[in-house]
């Protein structure tokens, strides 16, 4: 019986040493630095960007004036809003969007006193105001008479009622006046395409 123990023992001995060298290398395992962040970023699937003012997001015009630009954004570029106006009739649409040296951000407003919710298209009166933003210079016509839109198209977006994509042509036929200054900026014709939320406030 002696002789059979003694033939067992280096059997039990590698037995144990082969599974203190598999405890050895899963704790080293277990210490292998983790991925960096590249790598993680690498590996995760890019995500698309967020279009402030939909697939068909445009904004483009001549400027001519105090401020004399070519102005052709798109929905990569641009910045934009609609919402009803605080008094309750009719909407507004911001725009905004910087120009090609990148130097100067502008931002549009149009405030249309007339549009309806449920309006398709049509020719408006509008109100039309130019920001020059961080430089504090504003450009509006104090009335009505001086600007014209013509919605082209007002498509719905969802069952809710209140989201839509609104596109059409605006029209100035005369310069807005600097508020608080002498000069003025002239917006002879302009297209856009932007989203107004009738639910917004």
């Amino acid at each position: 019986m002696q002789k059979i123990q003694n033939k067992c023992a280096p059997a039990r001995a590698f037995l144990i040493y082969r599974g203190l060298f598999l405890t050895v290398l899963a704790v080293l395992a277990a210490c292998e630095p983790a991925q960096d962040a590249d790598s993680i970023a690498a590996l995760a699937p890019e995500e698309e960007p967020v279009l402030l003012c939909g697939n068909e997001g445009r904004l483009s015009t001549e400027l001519y004036g105090a401020v004399s630009v070519d102005v052709d954004w798109d929905k990569n570029d641009l910045e934009c809003a609609g919402m009803p106006r605080p008094n309750g009739r009719g909407a507004r649409l911001r725009f905004a969007g910087k120009i090609a040296d990148g130097d100067l951000q502008l931002a549009i407003i149009i405030a249309i006193p007339d549009l309806e919710r449920d309006a398709q298209n049509g020719e408006f009166s509008a109100k039309v105001t130019l920001i020059e933003e961080g430089n504090g210079r504003f450009f509006s016509a104090s009335d009505l008479n001086n600007c014209l839109v013509d919605i082209t198209s007002a498509t719905r977006l969802d069952d809710s009622g209140d989201r839509y994509s609104i596109a059409g042509e605006l029209f100035c036929v005369t310069p807005l006046p600097e508020i608080n200054g002498t000069s003025s900026v002239s917006i002879p014709k302009m297209l856009f395409s932007g989203l107004l939320d009738w639910g917004s406030s």
